[in-house]
């Protein structure tokens, strides 16, 4: 990998198989190490708030595009399949100094658990799923793809972007700023702004797939032997009650956190407390003490 910035941040382009991956180190000479993996049809973007306030708390914070989303390549026919995320992800974490912390949102969570119960050795020394476990409620995993497909055409300019994130997000107070919202959009020659993702990855196997997983998934899940923290949101209608007892039943070690405020975008909706839960678990984890910083969110 080559750096393009300075010391403390840099952006960079990973070759993995077939392709090149978008990843941002912070704190590159920090420990221990995070590897955060977002949801689909996010960016690495998703990731700015926590990875830079744990990067502030003492942690190296490795963030990444996965194939066919934000600045990494899209995928040649638009031939995308569940594995090649998960060959992705594995290849990123054998580059760390260290074996990871993945912290995995959705799809990123969905492929940590796969790797974490059928890989040995493991290259995680822990996870932190966020708002994801083996089985989904999918009215939620269906309203998600209903957002996904609903603007094929894409939006005249960044307000009427940010009206409809705006409406599919009721629960958050401010709308999306159009330099906030640059890095998700992506102008066509038509001059209209579409989502920083390959519109194949909906109408390939990855969507199809996914249903199928679950056997493999759960199976997954009871094979998992690393520490774990589940993070949910009370609000979220992708995983419930009844999925959050049937994953601390196969996973028994996990630590599981509701976040009263949130729904599925965690991250989005209580930043704060949720970058709050992951240092104090980082921190009880059997590393050296993080060190603590004016201005950074402590437990």
């Amino acid at each position: 990998m080559v750096a393009e910035t300075d010391s403390t941040s840099s952006s960079e382009r990973f070759r993995s198989a077939d392709l090149n991956l978008g990843v941002q180190t912070r704190n590159p000479g920090g420990s221990p190490c995070l590897l955060f993996a977002h949801g689909f049809g996010q960016t690495r973007g998703a990731w700015n708030g926590a990875a830079s306030a744990l990067a502030s708390a003492g942690c190296r914070c490795v963030t990444f595009d996965a194939r066919g989303h934000g600045e990494s390549d899209w995928v040649l026919h638009g031939d995308y399949r569940i594995d090649q995320f998960a060959d992705d992800m594995l290849r990123l974490a054998a580059t760390q100094p260290q074996p990871p912390i993945l912290v995995g949102a959705s799809m990123g969570g969905l492929l940590g658990m796969v790797i974490a119960g059928e890989t040995r050795p493991v290259p995680f020394c822990a996870l932190v799923l966020v708002d994801i476990t083996p089985r989904w409620e999918t009215a939620g995993v269906e309203r998600i793809l209903g957002f996904m497909q609903a603007h094929p055409d894409g939006f005249a300019g960044y307000a009427e972007a940010a009206e409809q994130i705006a409406a599919y997000l009721p629960q958050r107070r401010e709308r999306k700023s159009e330099q906030q919202l640059r890095p998700l959009l992506r102008e066509g020659s038509d001059g209209r702004l579409r989502w920083h993702w390959d519109p194949a990855l909906l109408a390939g196997g990855v969507v199809g797939e996914s249903e199928r997983y679950q056997p493999r998934l759960l199976a997954a899940a009871a094979k998992i032997e690393i520490p774990v923290l589940l993070l949910s949101g009370a609000r979220s209608d992708v995983v419930s009650r009844a999925t959050v007892e049937e994953f601390l039943h196969l996973v028994p070690q996990t630590q599981h956190v509701e976040l009263p405020q949130a729904t599925h975008m965690l991250a989005g909706d209580a930043n704060d407390a949720f970058t709050r839960e992951v240092i104090h678990y980082v921190q009880s984890l059997d590393f050296p003490a993080m060190p603590r910083q004016a201005g950074v969110v402590q437990p």
